[in-house]
């Protein structure tokens, strides 16, 4: 065959390219450009190789993907077993009726740029390893199958024996690769491997290996199929599809679920401070917990189980010994809050949220696995090694951006978004089945990022690819835009509740939590002013006038008598007995209140002696003392030295963070545009140096000094002498071996200055890192 109907090397077509087509292939590949190939024939080289192929097919959809498989097909010549050029008209053909000639011309100049092709629109070429960059092994998209419609494969498969079904089946949950002896040409034909093959329900790989078709695989898992007879792109949804919700709707319906998120996550962090998780063997979180931690939260287990993950990555919640111990404690490592928690309980909403939606967006593990079993029928606990998934990241990011390509405020079905995730990265079909697709949303749903089928603002803010401080800037204004107004009022109501119509202001929230339990939580909440409530006010040093005063002002109704006089009854009460630090002492002004305590039988527990009429003292500590004569009745309060009234509320315990806090996974360096170009220049003038002519001495040969001694200085002078060029082959300070073409300038104190034949820059040269010279023809 002659060169014409062979066609170019790719190395030849890499060096035809111009400074920019090459720049925008290594922008492609990154992995071309390191470390710096010398010449475009290493580049070349490492362009055909598998690995490189692979990843270059990475992000290839299904119609690059079938242009691929066509070039592939057509250019490879059976019989005579070698490669040979088809055209950009012969793909067309081979593709017609399933896209369009002007989609097939814009794929193959895509895979033109990214070097899988090359050559002119009449004489492309492939690669031997262009395969590695298909998502399967088999040629599925030209196959038999290929213009066959779902509903024809759903036929199809409903035909077969059982035999025949179960074989699929068993390659569709697993692997789609399988091996077996009667896969070769010569086997049986009534074994039920022949029989799929020679209908077309597998793929014959080699004499032994078969692979199922991967829409096949969908159907017998019962996911969205992916049509492969229309290789156009699939639509999110209807064009003409019309909006339930307005975009205004959506982003409120966001602030909603953030706001719940955050008092979720708030309770997860009081219940675990008030009684920390036993840690497990293996450094994870039990079900047993986690149920435990539901119980008292009030949380189903999938979203507790997103909340304490995300607040483990974001290193809120970490092993440790607690401090103060809680009661019961086992002296050893229990799940708790860190410091880190309590700085983010006193943020503000929006800050709060764009913590933890940054926290999920980041978190490599599979949070929604958690009391799933494994594979020994074992319930996945939380925070478990098994859950980790590096991929898990730049999945949920794909599934947003995906939804971003909908039009704003206009719902997705979840399988036509499974089906346009499968058409765009057909590689990663299996990461993006039903399940997966659906506990994503579900996620992204309590994260306030979807909302009623759609992308909410804040979403579309976080995915927009702005440089990091201008996307927290933007993402905060879209958080703060989306969260309802704070308010600074409530209803008092006459069954001692409090009606807040919305979230209420840091200082507001203060003193209604204080003084009251929260009942019903969500956009509107409803609090509960109670004895024990009244009570832990009073605790904190507010009296019962300051509370009065308080609900006088913040109440948009009157404030009913009855919690009036709630609050001035508990107060009556409140604080005649004076408990303190001695180990501890009990006071009183009341000298008959202290004889009633001491005849009661919480004075002889307490171990209470009497010093006066007033004052008594105790063995035990100020918390026992206090807990004991509150559950018998009476109502102690807690003062310091000067007799002041003390905060002896429960703070809850705290951990020591015992490893540093995740910053999002690594990313690959790309090379930036000045990097790569100077990657080019490189290669470049090692094309150049390669095709130069060397001059011939005396006895014809080349005319070369090895080393940069004296022969080499001599040689570089006789170049000036004779304004010749010379090829320098020169180690810099990396390492890094080039080669050059150049015009010498002068030569002094162990340097050579000379100017690049590719360019108009003078460039030096240390003697002592030139391997070769060798003087050029002019």
């Amino acid at each position: 065959m002659t060169a014409d109907h062979q066609g170019v090397s790719l190395a030849d077509d890499l060096a035809q390219r111009s400074d920019d087509e090459l720049t925008d292939l290594l922008i492609a590949r990154p992995d071309l450009a390191s470390p710096p190939p010398a010449g475009t024939g290493v580049l070349a080289s490492r362009a055909l190789s598998a690995a490189s192929s692979a990843l270059a097919g990475d992000d290839l959809d299904l119609l690059s993907v079938a242009v691929l498989e066509q070039a592939i097909a057509l250019g490879t010549d059976h019989h005579a077993r070698r490669s040979v050029v088809t055209s950009i008209d012969a793909i067309a053909d081979a593709l017609s009726g399933r896209t369009d000639t002007g989609a097939v011309t814009a794929r193959v100049d895509l895979l033109r740029r990214r070097a899988l092709l090359w050559g002119p629109d009449d004489a492309l070429r492939t690669g031997a390893h262009a395969p590695a960059a298909l998502p399967w092994r088999g040629h599925h998209l030209s196959g038999p199958l290929a213009t066959a419609s779902v509903e024809d494969l759903r036929a199809r498969l409903d035909d077969l024996d059982e035999r025949e079904r179960g074989l699929l089946e068993t390659l569709s949950k697993g692997p789609a690769l399988g091996r077996s002896r009667d896969a070769a040409p010569d086997a049986d034909p009534d074994k039920p491997v022949a029989r799929l093959i020679a209908a077309g329900l597998l793929a014959r790989i080699d004499e032994q290996t078969v692979e199922l078709p991967p829409t096949l695989g969908q159907l017998l898992r019962g996911e969205p199929p992916l049509p492969v007879d229309d290789l156009r792109p699939p639509e999110l949804h209807d064009p003409d599809a019309k909006r339930r919700f307005s975009p205004a709707a959506i982003d409120a319906a966001a602030g909603g679920e953030a706001l719940e998120l955050i008092r979720h996550t708030t309770s997860v962090i009081t219940a675990l401070g008030a009684t920390p998780a036993a840690v497990l063997r293996s450094g994870a979180l039990g079900v047993r917990e986690l149920r435990r931690l539901a119980k008292v939260t009030g949380l189903e287990l999938p979203r507790l189980a997103l909340i304490v993950e995300i607040l483990a990555y974001l290193r809120y919640i970490d092993a440790g010994f607690p401090d103060p111990p809680p009661p019961g404690d086992t002296g050893e490592h229990a799940f708790a809050p860190t410091p880190a928690a309590d700085t983010w309980l006193h943020q503000s909403p929006d800050r709060q949220w764009s913590a933890l939606l940054g926290g999920w967006l980041d978190m490599p593990r599979r949070a929604w696995q958690v009391g799933e079993p494994d594979r020994d029928g074992n319930a996945h606990p939380a925070l478990s090694g098994e859950l980790h998934d590096a991929f898990a990241p730049a999945q949920r990011r794909i599934v947003l951006e995906t939804l971003a390509a909908a039009s704003p405020a206009i719902p997705v079905d979840t399988d036509a978004l499974v089906v346009v995730l499968g058409w765009h990265r057909p590689r990663q079909i299996r990461r993006f089945s039903r399940r997966i697709v659906d506990e994503t949303l579900r996620e992204a749903r309590e994260l306030g990022v979807v909302a009623h089928g759609s992308l909410t603002g804040v979403g579309r803010t976080v995915i927009a690819g702005h440089d990091t401080g201008e996307a927290d800037k933007r993402t905060l204004e879209a958080m703060h835009a989306a969260l309802p107004e704070p308010v600074d009022h409530f209803l008092a109501q006459a069954d001692l509740t409090l009606m807040v119509p919305g979230p209420m202001t840091p200082e507001l929230a203060e003193q209604v939590e204080l003084v009251a339990d929260l009942e019903s939580g969500g956009a509107a909440s409803v609090y509960r002013v109670s004895d024990h409530s009244v009570r832990r006010a009073l605790d904190a040093g507010r009296s019962s006038s300051e509370l009065i005063a308080m609900f006088t002002a913040h109440s948009r109704t009157p404030v009913p008598q009855s919690l009036t006089y709630l609050i001035e009854d508990v107060a009556r009460r409140h604080g005649q007995l004076r408990v303190g630090v001695a180990s501890s002492f009990v006071r009183c002004e009341d000298a008959t209140t202290l004889a009633a305590v001491l005849r009661s039988p919480v004075g002889e527990h307490l171990a209470l002696r009497a010093l006066a009429s007033t004052v008594a003292v105790s063995p035990a500590d100020v918390r026992d003392v206090i807990d004991q004569l509150r559950a018998a009745g009476f109502a102690p309060a807690g003062e310091d030295s000067s007799g002041t009234v003390v905060d002896l509320r429960e703070r809850g315990s705290r951990v020591t963070a015992t490893r540093q806090r995740r910053h999002g996974p690594p990313r690959r360096a790309v090379p930036s545009p000045d990097q790569l170009r100077s990657v080019i220049t490189r290669m470049r003038s090692a094309d150049r140096a390669d095709s130069a002519r060397p001059a011939a001495g005396a006895s014809s040969g080349p005319v070369r000094a090895v080393g940069g001694g004296e022969s080499a200085s001599a040689l570089i002078q006789l170049a000036l002498r004779l304004k010749r060029r010379l090829r320098v082959d020169y180690v810099d300070a990396h390492g890094s071996a080039s080669r050059h073409v150049v015009t010498p300038h002068a030569l002094g104190a162990g340097q050579l200055v000379a100017v690049d034949a590719g360019s108009d820059t003078e460039q030096r040269f240390s003697l002592h890192r030139v391997t070769s010279v060798e003087l050029l023809e002019d």
